[in-house]
């Protein structure tokens, strides 16, 4: 059965996440982290991705980015992908491959959904146990968008920047989020857009992907198919 095509439109973020392989770790030392992040920053400039959030897992990665381009992100992630294995390979003197195939990934809409993802990418240290607060965790954006830290990696989005009218203002805005847990239904919701490659928002939002795309946009209807006149079940994520 063939893949269904990645769904990707200029200017509207993407979440993704890469796996390494059989969910095996990709990294392996802090020095694996800082190289990670150094060819991030290089390579999304190169294909003109603004990077908003992310979080390197021991076996896999999160990025939240937006580009005017619709193939930008898939363009990062090759050249990224290809340079970190290569580093990988040579240094751990291992061949073969270092990632799950193609990476995952949804469209969000920014509107009730954009910090939300930004929060669930910084909270997944936690909810990996790797952390009790996401400022504990050192190879995530969240001491980036929280508390200022230097980063040449992340190019904030319109929406964390109407947070305040000045850094302090919004680093402080920002901290309050995390003050509480993400809702669980949210949680659910990312995560089933993103491994199914569909768009994370409301109706109108997948709808307008929907027709932007001339494809579907969201999970099909589960069950054998309903006569014409017997009324429809379930709704659409």
């Amino acid at each position: 059965m063939p893949r269904r095509a990645r769904i990707a439109l200029p200017n509207v973020p993407v979440h993704l996440i890469q796996r390494g392989n059989n969910r095996q770790p990709c990294f392996f030392a802090d020095e694996d982290y800082r190289r990670y992040l150094d060819w991030l920053a290089e390579y999304a400039d190169r294909t003109q991705c603004r990077i908003h959030a992310y979080a390197l897992m021991t076996n896999h990665v999160h990025l939240l980015l937006t580009s005017e381009r619709a193939d930008a992100g898939g363009a990062l992630m090759k050249a990224l992908g290809q340079r970190y294995v290569q580093y990988v390979n040579r240094v751990y003197r291992r061949s073969g491959t270092l990632w799950e195939g193609r990476f995952r990934s949804c469209l969000v809409q920014e509107e009730d959904y954009l910090l939300a993802c930004q929060r669930y990418i910084e909270l997944n240290p936690v909810r990996a146990g790797l952390a009790t607060h996401p400022a504990e965790y050192r190879w995530s954006s969240y001491r980036v968008n929280a508390h200022g830290e230097a980063d040449r990696v992340l190019r904030p989005h319109p929406l964390y920047e109407a947070l305040g009218s000045d850094a302090e203002g919004r680093q402080a805005a920002y901290r309050e989020l995390f003050r509480h847990e993400l809702d669980p239904g949210r949680v659910d919701e990312i995560r089933q857009a993103t491994n199914g490659n569909f768009a994370l928002g409301g109706e109108r939002f997948a709808s307008q992907v929907s027709e932007a795309l001339g494809r579907r946009a969201v999970p099909g209807r589960s069950g054998r198919p309903r006569k014409v006149s017997e009324p429809e079940c379930g709704e659409l994520v």
